[in-house]
């Protein structure tokens, strides 16, 4: 019989989260369009209900908010930046 690893969690700066990924990615997420005041705040009123795609930098600075995945895509791709999917 083996025996139980012992479970280990580490704990990460908000800051040292931030900088994980530098400069290197952008992070690709689904939300919905009531989402979009808390991530863009003057952002105009959507109508409620859109399936959206919002592209963020690697330290969370939002850089887009579209309805295609494949524009956050190429706006990472733009900004040499490579996308990671967020779920």
């Amino acid at each position: 019989m083996s025996e139980p690893i012992a479970s280990r969690s580490t704990v990460m700066s908000v800051e040292a989260f931030a900088a994980l990924g530098g400069s290197k990615f952008a992070y690709i997420r689904p939300i919905r369009s009531e989402d979009v005041p808390f991530i863009y705040p003057d952002a105009p009123e959507l109508e409620a209900g859109l399936a959206l795609f919002a592209l963020s930098a690697a330290d969370g600075t939002a850089l887009m908010i579209t309805d295609s995945r494949a524009a956050a895509v190429a706006m990472a791709a733009c900004h040499q930046l490579d996308p990671v999917s967020v779920h």
